[in-house]
């Protein structure tokens, strides 16, 4: 199993880098580039074309104000896309939120929160679970973890 992390520029980076940690929890490789939907379209279109030769089963694209990155890798490809709007303006993300959730009719974009990079991670674990039994059994126990940590939290609550 194998996903796509493509991030519209290198100041998304550190958002994209949760992603990454939250994809190798869960033993998942992916494959990190960056890949402007305005600046190197040719970019996109020649990755999408090398994507089945690489296995890769699901795209996670970061991209800020315009972000249109999620809508191009899903209007030129099959694979599903899981867009994460990146907060990189001074309408602090909602540009990149409108841009990526409101696609066309055909070319759907799962749409995380702004800088949402662990959800995508966990989206994307969640997707790939329907192939891979093995992730139905780590997400089961990310659950169980999450769920002995607001324990824990509720167990130090002093007001």
């Amino acid at each position: 199993m194998k996903v796509a992390v493509i991030m519209g520029s290198i100041s998304d980076k550190d958002i994209a880098k949760k992603t990454c940690d939250v994809l190798k929890e869960f033993g998942i490789e992916y494959e990190a580039k960056v890949i402007s939907a305005h600046r190197s379209l040719d970019f996109a279109v020649d990755f999408v074309n090398s994507m089945e030769e690489k296995n890769i089963e699901l795209i996670i694209a970061f991209a800020g104000k315009a972000a249109h990155l999620a809508g191009v890798l899903a209007g030129i490809s099959t694979t599903p896309v899981i867009g994460v709007p990146v907060k990189a303006s001074t309408l602090d993300g909602l540009d990149a939120l409108l841009s990526t959730v409101q696609m066309p009719k055909g070319v759907p974009v799962a749409t995380v929160a702004i800088d949402g990079a662990e959800n995508a991670g966990i989206l994307a674990a969640q997707i790939l679970s329907l192939k891979y039994d093995e992730l139905k059994i780590k997400l089961k126990e990310y659950k169980v973890k999450m769920k002995e940590q607001v324990k824990q939290m509720d167990n130090e609550l002093s007001l």
